[in-house]
């Protein structure tokens, strides 16, 4: 089974030959016979040669790969970035949640005033009165 990102098997960056398993393990083939040590000694140094350049193929595809999933992701994503005085709402979660509300309570607390940015994507937040919420 081929992998999406490399294109290989498992097996083949590490040991540069695909895993398979013989349809009938007890019989032997006319390719069994045919060869003998020291030609495949040769083609094992001749695989062991290319291996690199095996591996930097790899490397290759799995960086298109991920090149890839990246521009999917930034087509579809809809970044906001709020400015500072901006009402927001925060989000509840288990360490903001009041005691015994269950799954019914609400999802949402706020509205919060931005009164800082403190990096990309992250704010500092202040309540009506002017009081700072804890960073999380």
């Amino acid at each position: 089974m081929d992998k999406s990102s490399t294109g290989e098997t498992p097996f083949s960056p590490v040991y540069s030959a695909k895993s398979l398993i013989p349809v009938e393990v007890g019989e032997t083939n006319l390719s069994y016979f045919q060869t003998d040590e020291e030609s495949n000694n040769k083609v094992i140094l001749i695989n062991l040669e290319l291996l690199e350049e095996c591996r930097d193929l790899v490397h290759v595809r799995m960086e298109a790969q991920k090149h890839k999933m990246e521009r999917y992701y930034n087509r579809r994503a809809n970044l906001h970035y709020f400015k500072v005085g901006d009402f927001v709402l925060r989000k509840v979660n288990q360490n903001t949640r009041e005691l015994n509300t269950g799954k019914l309570g609400p999802t949402w607390e706020g509205p919060y005033r931005i009164s800082a940015i403190t990096g990309k994507g992250s704010y500092e937040l202040e309540n009506r009165n002017g009081d700072k919420l804890p960073n999380n």
